[in-house]
């Protein structure tokens, strides 16, 4: 059920929070329902979590029961399109994949269906791979100036993803590097890890973890 796989991420979140000397509520749950229908927003939302991620705004624009629901906040966590700025902007409260000037500026100049400035975070590619987006961590410094001069854009932190790895050990090096660089740029949010590597994203200072499997199953197709 539902309700257990929540009280067994949140031991997992206690536990490793005291591990590293931190207090509970200095972490954020967002809840990723990618693939997964409307209800399943609605119902954990019924059982208490306010934070979801969605990695796609065209299958986000297809869950409107999940836009009606009063104080949750609706986090992109999902590579975003320029294209596909303004939509972004009228449906989410946070963008956590900014990776240029460009794109801060399409969010920027967006029409809002909500109000108040739009929070985002950079997107930080500390991996080789690929298939991996993000900004360079030697860019993040001049797209955070730039990205602070928006003034309906509100810059909180940094995210990344690190390659995938069954040994969540293996995300620790790439977790520390993204807390260093936010510290160095006195940026206080830091979205990372997820269902396999949370705690130690959380050890590692993380103030968003992103978990969807832990919580929901396996995906849908």
């Amino acid at each position: 059920m539902l309700r257990d796989r929540i009280e067994r991420v949140e031991e997992r979140i206690r536990a490793a929070a005291s591990r590293a000397g931190r207090r509970r509520d200095e972490i954020t749950l967002i809840a990723v329902t990618k693939t997964w229908a409307a209800e399943a927003i609605t119902g954990a939302y019924a059982l208490g979590l306010r934070d979801f991620g969605e990695n796609y705004v065209q299958e986000f624009e297809t869950k409107p029961p999940a836009l009606a629901l009063p104080d949750a906040r609706f986090h992109l966590i999902g590579h975003l399109q320029s294209n596909k700025s303004n939509r972004a902007a009228e449906l989410f409260d946070v963008v956590q994949t900014v990776d240029s000037a460009r794109l801060g500026r399409r969010l920027n100049d967006a029409p809002r269906r909500r109000s108040g400035a739009l929070e985002v975070l950079i997107e930080v590619r500390l991996s080789a791979e690929s298939a991996k987006s993000g900004a360079e961590p030697e860019q993040v410094q001049a797209l955070a100036t730039a990205l602070a001069g928006f003034p309906n854009l509100r810059l909180k932190g940094l995210m990344t993803m690190p390659p995938w790895s069954d040994d969540p050990e293996t995300s620790r090096p790439f977790f520390r590097r993204l807390h260093d660089l936010a510290a160095s740029l006195g940026l206080p949010e830091l979205s990372m890890g997820m269902s396999h590597d949370f705690e130690v994203a959380i050890e590692e200072g993380a103030t968003m973890v992103r978990v969807g499997t832990a919580l929901f199953g396996s995906r849908e197709p």
